[in-house]
């Protein structure tokens, strides 16, 4: 296996959201692994291993976020992450429809190492998640 495999968490509520990002993975030939959480208590306990298995444990990993969702939104998410000390180093960028101040304030302070606004436009989307591919391709992850 190729050591610079990313498994990638998208941590979103909207159906339609996970199957554009899927869509768009697709055209731009992504092929690494994407789990699905649907908001943040899941994520979380996807990545501690509490209910499902560990999220791949040992290999590099990075956690695509949105904002808006019931349960736990994002920001709480980015704090319980933060706070613990096997998952607080895990990058994060919120892909979210927030252009709130407030929020890019909020994540930044709770160091994401992006925010992107989801385009409106599937092509533009697809523009977006090529460049973060290969942000994260060129990026070294914990």
């Amino acid at each position: 296996m190729d050591d610079k495999q990313t498994s990638l968490l998208l941590i979103d509520d909207d159906e339609v959201d996970v199957m554009t990002v899927k869509r768009a993975f697709k055209k731009n030939n992504i092929t690494n692994p994407l789990y699905v959480a649907t908001n943040g208590i899941e994520a979380l306990a996807m990545l501690r291993g509490n209910e499902m298995p560990k999220l791949l444990l040992g290999q590099r990993r990075l956690l695509l976020l949105d904002l808006n969702m019931p349960r736990m939104g994002g920001i709480e998410f980015l704090r319980e992450l933060r706070a613990d000390p096997e998952l607080r180093a895990l990058p994060v960028i919120v892909l979210t429809t927030s252009n709130e101040d407030k929020d890019k304030v909020e994540a930044y302070d709770l160091n994401v190492a992006g925010y992107i606004i989801k385009p409106v436009t599937f092509t533009k989307f697809v523009e977006a998640i090529g460049t973060l591919n290969k942000y994260w391709a060129l990026s070294e992850l914990p």
